[in-house]
């Protein structure tokens, strides 16, 4: 690989980054199609996937999703795209990396889940669903319900 090509390569992986960002669904489906990984990370760990969930995109999450994105891949802060859309609350997009395969209880760092995020950010439709989707239904799981709920309060 000469250096010009090397040079090209990692524009385009940027331009894959801006494109997760942005929501650019089929522009990324382009670079994909062309031999970009649907698992690129960025300096910091971050996934396509991750900054498409993050950013709630939600088309551009199910193209990523389609071509096998990894769902619970973790950045270097050891924060996986779940933990990031429990923090910002975007429930379609938290159901459909549920739906495929993401953990609601993976430790995001600091021993914190998806799910103690949701809690903590007073996403309480988030926090429904997961105790809906908790097989073993822990009294954790009830005690973060009841939480979330009272924090709903002081967030409007």
């Amino acid at each position: 690989m000469k250096a010009n090509d090397l040079n090209s390569y990692e524009e385009l992986n940027l331009i894959a980054f801006d494109y997760a960002r942005a929501g650019k669904t089929q522009d990324l489906k382009l670079l994909l199609n062309n031999g970009i990984s649907v698992n690129l990370c960025d300096y910091k760990g971050n996934t396509l996937l991750m900054l498409a969930s993050y950013n709630g995109n939600i088309e551009t999450v199910k193209l990523l999703i389609d071509n096998k994105a990894q769902v619970d891949k973790k950045n270097n802060k050891g924060q996986t795209p779940l933990g990031g859309v429990c923090f910002k609350g975007n429930f379609e997009i938290v159901k459909l990396l549920v739906e495929n395969g993401a953990n609601i209880h993976e430790n995001n760092g600091f021993g914190l889940t998806p799910f103690a995020f949701a809690v903590i950010f007073g996403n309480t439709d988030i926090v429904e669903y997961f105790n809906e989707q908790d097989k073993n239904k822990s009294f954790k799981s009830k005690v973060y319900l009841g939480f979330s709920k009272f924090i709903k309060r002081f967030k409007k």
